[in-house]
């Protein structure tokens, strides 16, 4: 356990005890003090504080972290699409159908148990069950994610997402036609107010951005490229719930009754970019639809002749 202590200045009061933080802990970045905030391990005069308290002359601050468990998730020989790799970052096309981390009961057949079988170092600033994990799609859903192999590349990914400076963009056959060719979805997203395994429109939540764009339309289903401006749970999924056109094969959001016989929502994550957390070069990576994906775009393709 490390724990540090700071002494509030004069010409330091007033300010966030994020930011002061953030200023005096230079190796880790705002959103990992935050979270320790978060966790109650920061005192200041021996009372726990939100991000934003603002501090005062003279206040004692302790900033605990405690020491890394070690990890008890096993590896496990999986076959892995690796796009991209060096000692730094990893940038692999995860397969629908794959758990991204272990979590309620899931500990084996994930992506960090593939990950661990194919790296001997990821970052652990996530904890012991999703090392090396900076962002996360969901289990039906394909793509690309990038793999944090140290902490230091970890906080310097987590930055441009909380930025928002990455470049996400997804592809996602949705039900019904669209209206326009292109459009921004800009809402509240939180916790359904009824069903807690779901995410809505709300008025308590999270603001999130779509930019959608139809790349082919089809008698009765287009196909959209969606950009992502914030990365809030199951994001594009409620958005184009939200206007009426859900994507196919969503076992939560879409119709009860589904033309095609697939366990899951058809949406990938076909382009990532983002600066190296070393060279700070700008790196953009895409990655093929899925056989199935193409398999019913083909159907549908033949139905419009």
């Amino acid at each position: 356990m490390e724990v540090m202590k700071f002494f509030v200045e004069k010409d330091e009061s007033n300010i966030r005890i994020d930011k002061f933080l953030s200023s005096k802990i230079k190796d880790r970045s705002r959103s990992f003090i935050q979270r320790i905030i978060e966790e109650e391990k920061v005192i200041v005069n021996g009372k726990v504080v939100k991000s934003n308290y603002k501090l005062k002359e003279n206040e004692e601050v302790t900033f605990t972290i405690e020491e890394p468990k070690e990890l008890t998730i096993e590896a496990e020989d999986i076959p892995l699409e690796i796009i991209y790799e060096d000692k730094d970052v990893a940038v692999v096309n995860k397969p629908s159908g794959m758990v991204v981390h272990p979590a309620s009961g899931v500990y084996n057949g994930t992506l960090v148990n593939a990950l661990l079988n194919h790296c001997d170092d990821l970052s652990g600033i996530n904890g012991v069950i999703r090392p090396g994990i900076v962002h996360r799609i969901d289990k039906d859903t394909s793509g690309i994610l990038v793999i944090a192999k140290n902490d230091y590349s970890h906080n310097k990914l987590g930055e441009q997402f909380k930025e928002h400076s990455m470049k996400r963009e997804y592809y996602a056959l949705v039900e019904g036609r669209l209206k326009n060719e292109e459009g921004t979805i800009d809402t509240i997203i939180g916790r359904h107010p009824s069903d807690r395994i779901k995410f809505a429109v709300t008025k308590l939540g999270k603001r999130a951005i779509t930019h959608y764009k139809v790349i082919e339309r089809f008698n009765n289903n287009t196909l959209v490229r969606c950009n992502l401006e914030t990365g809030r749970t199951h994001q594009i999924r409620v958005h184009m719930n939200h206007i009426g056109h859900p994507m196919v094969g969503d076992p939560v959001y879409g119709h009860k009754k589904q033309r095609f016989k697939i366990k899951g929502q058809l949406l990938h994550a076909k382009t990532l970019g983002f600066n190296h957390p070393i060279t700070n070069k700008f790196m953009e990576f895409e990655s093929n639809l899925p056989e199935e994906f193409i398999n019913i775009l083909n159907i549908l393709r033949k139905e419009l002749k």
